[in-house]
């Protein structure tokens, strides 16, 4: 159709001009969406992470859902490896296991084949070029049995025991290199955390992501809402966190907010993803879900009774 009244035009999508969901990923951004923030090594939350991973080769991010755990485990792996090759992601599962892990075998038309895993296949790469830091992203790392994934290099993940050699269920010899960093996520309040605290509180950093007011400030500052609702969701916002302090399942990252551009998305947000956050927090307690519901609705009120858009809140 435009051919026809401009002749000889070139369509442009997102992506040919480089800030589409596609070249975004291409260009190793921390996140594929287009209006993400190109994180630098200048930021104080990167370099925090690669200040204590080259203390205690690992680092693990924990926070609950929307603080940007993700989003800074792989800003930090790009700056510390410094090209895409050296590094690498994997997402724990409750299925996930040594042999998808470490190494294990495949079924071929004729039989069995071994398979590497992608902590195998770093290990590899890493001692072969040890001139370079290579990183392993590891998401949800509470969501499996760590110990049975890790299997024996649990050990030897520690920063005192790289290099030194030892036996994996192949029979092979091999050794955790020094230049070879990993970073996880994982969410505090899931049932395998117990687990992962007694495998790695001595052999990794623990860096603590939590809600970030000013995080939020500055995501609705780009919005387009008006001043006075952003305003109001700030103060929602920090309402519904501090009753996270004596109810962890309340606390609302504030990457949840990262896709609002004005009060109709506002408005999809609650529906089709934080009421089913605020009635899981409060499935036991229905008084205080029901206010808190009430506070965001007033969230779009022209007028408010407290300044903050949550006074249904003020008691709690």
């Amino acid at each position: 159709m435009f051919d026809s009244l401009v002749p000889n035009v070139r369509l442009l999508e997102a992506d040919d001009l480089g800030i589409g969901v596609h070249a975004k990923a291409e260009a190793g951004h921390a996140s594929s969406a287009p209006d993400a923030p190109v994180v630098t090594d200048e930021h104080p939350r990167v370099r925090e992470i690669v200040r204590l991973a080259g203390i205690y080769g690992g680092v693990i991010l924990t926070g609950p859902p929307g603080t940007s755990k993700s989003f800074f485990a792989a800003a930090a792996a790009a700056m510390l490896a410094g090209d895409k090759s050296r590094y690498s992601f994997v997402q724990f599962h409750a299925s996930y296991q040594y042999e998808d892990f470490m190494v294990g075998y495949s079924p071929t038309k004729s039989g069995f084949e071994e398979k590497t895993g992608p902590f195998l296949k770093l290990v590899d790469a890493a001692t072969r070029d040890p001139e370079h830091t290579y990183v392993l992203v590891i998401d949800e790392l509470s969501r499996a049995d760590v110990g049975r994934v890790f299997g024996e290099a649990l050990t030897y993940v520690e920063r005192s025991k790289r290099e030194l050699p030892f036996l994996i269920a192949n029979g092979r010899e091999i050794k955790v290199p020094s230049n070879l960093v990993i970073l996880a996520t994982m969410n505090p309040f899931d049932r395998g955390v117990d687990e992962v605290d007694a495998a790695f509180e001595r052999r990794f950093a623990k860096v603590s992501m939590e809600p970030d007011r000013l995080q939020l400030l500055s995501i609705l500052g780009d919005s387009g809402l008006e001043d006075a609702v952003q305003h109001r969701v700030a103060g929602w916002f920090g309402k519904v966190n501090g009753l996270s302090k004596t109810n962890p399942a309340a606390a609302v990252g504030h990457a949840y907010f990262a896709g609002i551009t004005d009060e109709s998305s506002l408005a999809d947000l609650w529906d089709y993803q934080l009421q089913y956050v605020v009635d899981r927090a409060f499935r036991r307690d229905r008084n205080t879900g029901t206010e808190v519901e009430a506070a965001w609705k007033r969230i779009f009120d022209d007028a408010t009774d407290d300044g903050d858009g949550a006074s249904a809140l003020a008691g709690n």
